[in-house]
């Protein structure tokens, strides 16, 4: 582990800071403070996936990462690690919620989401509060700093929560889907009190995280649906309906929807009234999309478009399935693959930096903050990748 100049007294001015969170700009555009969060699934709430403040691992220099620290949990961990305010939150299938110090791993807190259930989509956090769901169809938010219990919200029993927490403008928005009550639901951040409930018929339901910008609601069905919605009234304004399920998390830049469905095709629509704008076939995954590029990642590929016309700029081949959706951060793609390895693509050119192969695959998107890469491993193991000194 890289030597720390700052210790107990750093941790402990971190977690009193919490309050205060460093918050990045509007999606897709930096933010003028020199730290950012990667406090939810996708990054923002446009769900770039595109770090624009990193500055410190490039493709010049990704391929002298190495291991700063790991983190070894008590199952595999299924969801992405999210990062706020020097620490780093995370679930795993050992029924646990775990905070941990984002520079040295070191266990802040635990809590356990009860026997038998595990914590399988990536968490959030806003405003000093932590907001996960389990597999037994419960949302939990916990105060931050102690992991204190702050409200519980039951979905439906027995059927686990099937989607990543969004959190936008006080309000926690979460899918359920896969044979349970097919809805969408918002909730009050602060109470847990139901706000609304969106119910579509059939065997559809949610299971795509969904992007909030200028109150509207983007989300992707089982049936194949992208949903437009109020999003505070759970209004419909538009929807879109392709030929295969969208477990997609929607990215929303430059007025411009991009998702990806599982017949598929990656789709870009007009974010203002859901018309066409072009198809690529080949992804199906969560796009991430930055300087005009849209990156998106199935089967044995990476993928760059371009995201007016949807051109293929680069393509990049692999032995193995890629088994995460990629993120971008200062020039370089980050993926996981059923290799058991996180891969660093040149995002420019597609062509290969670095590799790192763990003891499992790596199921979910990594995070990049501060110079520092987490990814997570189906080995039990989060591990934090830095420069060396």
């Amino acid at each position: 582990m890289k030597t720390r100049i700052f210790g107990r007294l750093a941790l402990l001015l971190t977690i009193g800071s919490l309050a205060t969170a460093q918050v990045p700009g509007p999606c897709g555009r930096p933010s003028s403070k020199p730290l950012v969060d990667w406090a939810q699934f996708r990054f923002d709430l446009c769900n770039t996936g595109f770090n624009p403040n990193e500055t410190t691992v490039s493709p010049t220099n990704v391929g002298k990462l190495v291991v700063d620290w790991k983190y070894t949990t008590g199952n595999s961990i299924y969801a992405a690690p999210i990062v706020a305010n020097g620490m780093v939150f995370l679930g795993a299938w050992d029924n646990y919620v775990y905070a941990l110090n984002a520079n040295t791993g070191q266990m802040i807190w635990k809590f356990s989401v009860g026997i038998n259930n595990g914590v399988e989509y990536t968490p959030a956090v806003a405003n000093g509060t932590v907001f996960v769901g389990d597999s037994f169809g419960t949302i939990f938010a916990l105060k931050a700093t102690t992991g204190a219990l702050l409200w519980t919200y039951q979905i439906q029993a027995f059927n686990g929560i099937n989607a990543a927490v969004t959190v936008a403008n006080g309000i926690v928005y979460v899918g359920n889907g896969f044979a349970a009550d097919n809805s969408l639901y918002a909730l009050n951040a602060a109470t847990g009190v139901l706000i609304w409930k969106f119910t579509v018929g059939g065997m559809s339901g949610f299971v795509s995280s969904p992007a909030v910008i200028n109150n509207t609601l983007y989300v992707g069905a089982i049936d194949g649906t992208l949903y437009a919605l109020n999003a505070t009234t759970s209004a419909i304004l538009w929807t879109y309906k392709t030929g295969g399920f969208i477990e997609s998390a929607p990215a929303v830049v430059n007025g411009i929807v991009y998702f990806g469905s599982a017949e598929g095709n990656m789709y870009a629509l007009n974010a203002t009234n859901g018309a066409f704008l072009w198809k690529s076939a080949g992804i199906l995954g969560s796009p991430s999309v930055a300087n005009g590029i849209v990156y998106g990642a199935t089967g044995y590929s990476v993928s760059a478009l371009n995201a007016t016309t949807g051109a293929l700029l680069w393509q990049y081949m692999s032995a193995d399935e890629f088994s995460s959706s990629p993120v971008v951060a200062n020039g370089v793609v980050y993926v996981g693959s059923s290799d058991q390895s996180l891969y660093a693509l040149d995002a420019s050119t597609g062509t290969f930096l670095w590799q790192y192969t763990t003891g499992g695959r790596v199921p979910a998107s990594p995070v990049v903050v501060n110079g520092i890469v987490y990814a997570s491993s189906y080995d039990f193991n989060l591990y934090a990748f830095h420069l060396p000194n």
